[in-house]
């Protein structure tokens, strides 16, 4: 046993990085997993290659997995890592310089050798453990290809199926190295593997071998422990964003008593809703799997149009796919959810990377004038509360509303205390059920104060009208191409999304004074950055604030005076400027922004520069 001290510590960032076959995507989330359950506070990023099996051990094949976890509360995956695990040369070459001077590097030696180092584009003869090229740190090689051949030795597995488990030697490791026990990960194994007894049996003994390597190994006379959060009492689970977004819609689907429909179309990152929403039949929800995107919304605009509540979920390149049939919601009048998951564009850019490009495309990407309402979420799991608000928009409105997420939230993961079904705000659907006394005909386009026409399920007896694409005359709802119509129904189109300001919450101040010298003005993923820059700021003395928009269109009616309770505000993004040009539309404000185009998230180091630089 070596004779090991525990240090305690505040906040730890790792990051694993291996090659994509490596499994580090599965270590990271359940070392996660263990962190939840053990109390701490956490954030994640998860950072996959975009090929399906790029060459191995090459620089475009790295998968890498970062997790801060804290007693604090935190709000980001961290800006520079304490400890480095790289199972080959080229997870090293790619993450060093996002590691702390004086950081950890765990090194699985087997991945340096002459074949690694070649594909990593190392030059001929360098080895990066071997000279001194990593003296600004803390370096421990292990071989753990070997180890976990060696566990194994007594098995009929084959060589490359003992080499699969070499993630859960790594995971064994840190579970030792940060005072951990091992339950939720034996559990996870025993649910995942339970039927193929060999298989289970030989994770585990890999598991084992790897705690028990740290208690034996000389090299580490340190161990680490971070205590439990400060967090309001509760019960809570990690979630990803995608995941707390699928439970919002079944949520809100089961409060307005409405069945839920999924029409789409698999695209990275929207995929996983797909996959989560297909296990709740038993909650009503129905899940079909297009040949395309258009098939995708078209079906999801049939449900709605038979009384279910329809949703599609894309990213950015279907979004430009959809564009006609959402023309044709908006025209229809009737609730639907169009979720997209941003990601790096144009086209098929960046498809395993974040970015928050889409707005201008959800405000503007359709043909003619086609307003619809766009709510987005800030964190993996405010999804949950941000889904459950676009869907009681949709109904309570009767237009289909555009959901924005993106790569970084919908893979991402945090604590959430989940709320209870009791507390969850009501959602009140009314369908029209027939003729009320006094009417003679059933007029389609016919609005209450809201300008909200009535919603009728086809074969309602005396409910018949007819609907589509075509521009519709006022009230009766017949085909008419007369000018003046059109002019007065595109206006009330418009009129009628603006009016949805008058149903949501006033815009809030997140952190910091009501006036001052600069506010910070975020939407979508950018929250825990900005967040983390202006509670280090306002700790300072500096006069400095945080508003994070939710509603996006219609904003909320108290943004204008917001803004000009400040001398200066700053618009960071993660595109190439587009809150900052609607805000400077609407408002006409110099607005200032920060840009970062680069498929990775701001951080909060940069962020605070760029307010000091104003602050100054």
């Amino acid at each position: 046993m070596s004779n090991t001290s525990i240090t305690q510590l505040e906040d730890v960032v790792i990051k694993f990085a291996g090659d994509s076959g490596d499994g580090m995507q599965l270590t990271g989330t359940q070392f996660s997993n263990n962190t939840a359950l053990v109390g701490n506070d956490l954030s994640t990023f998860p950072d996959f290659p975009a090929e399906i099996r790029a060459p191995q051990g090459t620089l475009a094949g790295v998968s890498g997995f970062q997790l801060h976890f804290s007693s604090n509360r935190i709000f980001t995956p961290g800006d520079a890592c304490d400890v480095l695990v790289a199972m080959n040369a080229a997870a090293l070459k790619a993450n060093l310089k996002g590691l702390k001077k004086g950081g950890i590097i765990i090194a699985n030696t087997d991945g340096f050798d002459s074949k690694n180092l070649r594909l990593a584009n190392y030059p001929e003869g360098v080895n990066p453990l071997e000279d001194d090229s990593l003296k600004p740190y803390e370096l421990h090689t292990m071989d753990v290809t070997k180890m976990t051949r060696e566990a194994l030795k007594e098995t009929t597995l084959g060589m490359k199926e003992k080499d699969r488990a070499k993630n859960m030697f790594v995971l064994g490791f840190i579970y030792w190295l940060y005072n951990r026990d091992m339950d939720s990960t034996e559990n996870f194994l025993r649910d995942k593997f339970g039927k193929k007894p060999e298989i289970f049996e030989s994770n585990l003994k890999v598991l084992h071998a790897g705690y028990n390597f740290g208690d034996t190994v000389e090299a580490f006379t340190t161990r680490y422990k971070v205590e439990k959060a400060r967090m309001e009492p509760g019960t809570y689970r990690s979630i990803t964003g995608n995941t707390a977004l699928s439970y919002g819609l079944i949520a809100a689907s089961q409060k307005a008593n409405l069945p839920l429909f999924l029409g789409t179309y698999p695209i990275t990152p929207a995929t996983d809703i797909l996959h989560e929403l297909s296990r709740y039949k038993n909650f009503g929800v129905r899940t079909f799997q297009a040949e395309d995107e258009i098939a995708g919304i078209t079906s999801a605009i049939g449900a709605s149009y038979g009384g279910h509540m329809g949703v599609t979920t894309t990213s950015g390149p279907g979004m430009a796919l959809k564009g006609e049939a959402m023309g044709l919601a908006v025209m229809l009048e009737i609730p639907l959810i169009i979720v997209d998951i941003q990601r790096g564009g144009p086209s098929t850019g960046l498809p395993t990377k974040t970015e928050q490009s889409d707005l201008l495309q959800a405000y503007y990407g359709r043909n003619g004038e086609c307003p619809m309402p766009i709510v987005s979420a800030s964190t993996p799991s405010d999804c949950f509360e941000g889904i459950y608000e676009a869907f009681r928009i949709a109904v309570n409105h009767m237009t289909p509303v555009i959901f924005l997420s993106d790569g970084y939230i919908a893979n991402g993961a945090e604590p959430w205390r989940f709320p209870k079904a009791a507390d969850l705000p009501e959602i009140k659907v009314t369908f029209k059920k027939g003729l009320e006394e006094g009417e003679e005909n059933f007029y389609p386009y016919e609005r209450d104060e809201n300008l909200v026409r009535p919603w009728a399920v086809p074969g309602t007896p005396g409910l018949e009208h007819r609907i589509g694409g075509l521009e519709k005359q006022n009230i009766t709802g017949n085909v008419s191409y007369d000018p003046e119509n059109h002019q007065q129904m595109v206006k009330i189109r418009q009129e009628k999304v603006d009016k949805i300001a008058d149903h949501i919450p006033l815009q809030k101040i997140e952190l910091g004074p009501e006036k001052g010298k600069v506010l910070v003005l975020g939407w979508g993923s950018t929250y825990g950055a900005i967040k983390s820059a202006v509670l280090e700021l306002l700790a300072e003395g500096h006069e400095v604030a945080h508003a994070h928009l939710r509603h996006l269109r219609p904003f909320p009616k108290n943004l204008a005076e917001i803004l000009s309770s400040y001398d200066q505000v700053l618009i960071p993004e993660i595109n190439n400027g587009q809150l900052i040009r609607i805000i400077r539309d609407q408002f006409l404000i110099n607005a200032q922004g920060y840009n970062k185009i680069m498929g990775v998230p701001i951080t909060k180091s940069e962020l605070v520069i760029r307010i000091r630089e104003m602050l100054a």
